[in-house]
């Protein structure tokens, strides 16, 4: 199996993805030549990670493009928008799928006076365009960041900000990713990730196949090596950045940040600026995500929770800017006040 990952890619007219439900026991590449399946996917979470829904989003909108028949641009566009719409409605909290909606939805609107063949193919074309992008744009976020982990370093992650939860490459595992192969001796903490277990699925999985030396914790564990001294920095990536830096993230992320605070830990955020918000002014503004309870009464199909039981299952929270010591982008380092550095990133637009 080839070193680097290719989370959603688009083939002979199809959306290929991995399905990420099956690692690490199965590697299985799942295809669809249905749009409608492709929602089903990011419901699923066959496809996850902020930017890998935001990709799947692009090629599963250039593949709904295809079905629609002979009809006048205005129609198309209506139909487009429809398609859009369900992509959508899949889940709320990561920026990226809204963004790369949007960004397909501009593009038929400019290229609605092609032919339909035209405008169809021009649509494959973004979407391949937000692909390579995305891979291009984590490279960059990598370098940036692999700036701020000196060799032997030992670093804190949580749940999955790799190449799986992209395009390619990854965030907050670029960065780790950047850092290594630029020789630095790297260690990493994998924190399990309750429910889903991405940390212990994903992350160690990925890890492992890099030659990156990687320990897999409870969750509940975090703060014991902390306060033992065992680990230098925390990275995690990011699904939605307000205006003023807050962060949301898997559940149990804004615990870390609080630790790392508690035990002068530097606690930094990866992202693309796509996942950057400008139009909320904080955390507070951010849909949380709520999603089944079987998530977290059962592992592997087995119930571990008593029948009936009650259950609150947010997929996400929000840490709050005082706690994060940067936010690296493919645009650099950010720094606070974040109510400045945000905006004058998302300027260089």
């Amino acid at each position: 199996m080839p070193l680097d990952i290719r989370t959603v890619y688009w083939e002979d007219g199809r959306v290929k993805l991995i399905d990420q439900t099956r690692l690490p026991d199965e590697f299985v590449i799942l295809e669809y030549t249905d749009y409608r399946d492709v929602v089903r996917a990011i419901k699923s979470m066959e496809v996850r990670g902020a930017p890998a829904i935001g990709v799947a989003a692009a090629l599963g909108i250039a593949l709904g493009a295809q079905s629609i028949g002979d009809v006048d641009a205005a129609e198309f566009l209506q139909r487009l928008d429809e398609i859009a719409n369900e992509f959508r409605a899949t889940r709320p909290t990561a920026v990226n799928l809204f963004w790369a909606v949007d960004r397909m939805l501009r593009t038929a609107r400019d290229n609605a006076g092609l032919t339909l063949d035209e405008l169809k193919r021009r649509l494959v074309e973004e979407a391949l365009s937000i692909l390579r992008e995305d891979i291009e744009i984590n490279r960059s976020i990598g370098r940036h960041g692999a700036e701020l982990i000196r060799d032997g370093d030992t670093v804190l992650t949580h749940c999955n900000a790799g190449a799986l939860a992209t395009a390619g490459y990854g965030t907050a595992l670029g960065v780790i990713r950047a850092a290594a192969e630029s020789g630095k001796k790297v260690k990493v903490i994998a924190d399990e990730t309750r429910p889903r277990l991405q940390g212990m699925r994903l992350t160690a999985w990925e890890l492992l196949r890099y030659g990156i030396p990687v320990t897999v914790i409870t969750d509940n564990m975090a703060a014991w090596v902390m306060a033992g001294g065992m680990v230098n920095c925390v990275i995690v990536g990011a699904d939605r950045i307000a205006r003023n830096g807050d962060v949301a993230n898997k559940i149990g992320t804004y615990g870390l940040a609080v630790l790392a605070r508690a035990h002068a830990v530097p606690f930094y955020a990866a992202a693309p600026m796509s996942t950057v918000d400008l139009s909320i002014p904080d955390g507070t503004h951010i849909p949380i995500e709520e999603r089944s309870a079987a998530e977290v009464t059962h592992i592997a199909g087995t119930r571990i929770a008593p029948d009936g039981v009650s259950v609150l299952n947010p997929a996400f929270d929000v840490t709050p800017a005082e706690y994060v010591t940067a936010i690296i982008t493919e645009r650099g380092i950010l720094r606070p006040p974040f109510m400045t550095s945000l905006a004058e990133a998302g300027a260089m637009d």
